[in-house]
C-alpha cells in the first residue's frame, strides 16, 4: 500500500520514460491511480450492502470494495483493451497497460491483501514484501512529480530563482536521468520478494516448522512479523529482519476463556463459522476469547498478530459475538484499526443451524 501521490510518480516516470508529453503523460499520471478510484463505488456498496442478501452483499464487495476488483488482474486487461481500441497505439497501451498495472503489484507487494484473480478466484493474497513507508518505493517516485509541479508554477510566473539548477539540470539529463530512476524502481520492487522468500526459508528452517510466506508481515523497514501455529493450544510470533534473523518472540494462546462458561467450545465453533461467511476474510491466525454475563456469552475474534503491530494492518480489526444464551440469537460488532467499534449488519453473516 503505497500512497496515491507515490502512485502517480510512477505513472509520470514512466510516462518521461517512454517521452510522452501533455495529455498521453497526464493520462499516463490518471491510469497509475486509477484502481485507487475504487471508493467511489465503494460508496454505493457501503448504501446498497445493507438493503440485500448476504450473498449479493459479499459479491457487491468483491465487485465495489477497496483494493478488489479493481486491484484485479482482469482490471488491469479491461482497461488496457480499451486503451488500444480506443487509440490503436501500440507504445501508448504497453505504457498505460504498465501504468495500471504497477500501481496494482505495488499494493500487492507491500502490506494489504487482495483478490488479484477475481472473478475466478474470491482468495486473497499478498506478497507482503515491502514495508508501505518503504522510502524509496515512496519517494522516489516523487521526483517526476516535483519536477512537473516545479515547471507549471514557473510557467505561472511563481517560484522564479527557485530550484534553477535542480531543474536545469534534471532537463538537461532527462534522457538519461528517468530511464535510470525507474530501473532502479523496478530492480528494487522486484529484488525485494525474492529476499523476503529467502528469509522466511532460513525462519522457517531454524524453527523447524513451514512459516507462511504471504502472511510473514512486514513491520518496518527490513523487519517482518511471522507466526505459525506452535501447537494445540498456541501461536508462535516472531519479530524477524534481514540482519538478525528471529529477533523477538512470543507465545500467544488459541482461545482465552474468562470464567466458568458452560459449553465454550460450541460458542467458539459458532462464531469461527459465522466470521468464515464474511468478507474481506482479514484474520490469518485467529484468537479467541470467552466471557459470559447478564444471560449471554460473547465472544471476541482476533489475529494473534495484532497487538504486535503499531500502525495499519489488514488483519488489525476484532470482531465481537454477543450470544443470547437462551434464544441462540446474536449481535456482531466489529472495530477496526483500533477504531470505534460498530454494530454489523444482519447481512454481514450468512444463517447457519
Amino acid at each position: 500500500m503505497v500512497n496515491s501521490l507515490s502512485h502517480l510518480g510512477v505513472g509520470l516516470l514512466i510516462a518521461l520514460t517512454l517521452g510522452f508529453k501533455g495529455k498521453k503523460r497526464n493520462a499516463l499520471g490518471f491510469l497509475a491511480i486509477l484502481p485507487d478510484l475504487d471508493f467511489v463505488p465503494y460508496v454505493i456498496f457501503a448504501l446498497l450492502g445493507g438493503s440485500v442478501s448476504h450473498e449479493t452483499r459479499n459479491q457487491l464487495f468483491y465487485l465495489f470494495g477497496h483494493r478488489e476488483f479493481m486491484h484485479s488482474i482482469l482490471f488491469i486487461l479491461l482497461v488496457t483493451l480499451f486503451i488500444w481500441f480506443k487509440t490503436k497505439d501500440r507504445l501508448f497501451t504497453a505504457a498505460g497497460f504498465a501504468a495500471i498495472f504497477s500501481h496494482v503489484y505495488l499494493d500487492y507487494a507491500t502490506s494489504w491483501k487482495m483478490r488479484p484473480l477475481y472473478p475466478l478466484s474470491t482468495g486473497t493474497s499478498t506478497l507482503g514484501a515491502i514495508y508501505f513507508f518503504d522510502p524509496l518505493a515512496n519517494i522516489l517516485p516523487l521526483l517526476p512529480v516535483f519536477v512537473l509541479l516545479a515547471a507549471y508554477m514557473k510557467g505561472r510566473g511563481k517560484w522564479n530563482g527557485k530550484f534553477n539548477n535542480f531543474c536545469a539540470f534534471v532537463t538537461k539529463n532527462r534522457s538519461k536521468l528517468y530511464p535510470a530512476l525507474l530501473i532502479v524502481l523496478v530492480v528494487w520492487l522486484a529484488v525485494l520478494p525474492v529476499t523476503k522468500l529467502f528469509l522466511v526459508n532460513y525462519i522457517s528452517s531454524a524453527e523447524g516448522a513451514k512459516i507462511s510466506y504471504e502472511d510473514t508481515y512486514p513491520s518496518s523497514i527490513g523487519k517482518f512479523l511471522a507466526a505459525y501455529s506452535y501447537n494445540s493450544t498456541h501461536y508462535r510470533i516472531m519479530e524477524v529482519s534481514y540482519w538478525s534473523g528471529i529477533e523477538k518472540s512470543d507465545y500467544i494462546e488459541k482461545i482465552n476463556v474468562t470464567g466458568e462458561v458452560p459449553n465454550d467450545s460450541a460458542y467458539i465453533e459458532k462464531a469461527g463459522k459465522l466470521y468464515s461467511t464474511a468478507v474481506p476474510q482479514e484474520i490469518d491466525y485467529p484468537v479467541y476469547s470467552v466471557s459470559e454475563g447478564n444471560g449471554s456469552v460473547t465472544v471476541t475474534l482476533s489475529d494473534a498478530r495484532d497487538q504486535y503491530v503499531k500502525y495499519w494492518a489488514y488483519f488489525k480489526t476484532v470482531y465481537r459475538f454477543v450470544f443470547d444464551k437462551e434464544s441462540g440469537e446474536y449481535v456482531a460488532y466489529a472495530s477496526e484499526q483500533e477504531g470505534r467499534e460498530k454494530k454489523l449488519e444482519e447481512n454481514w453473516f450468512r444463517r447457519i443451524s
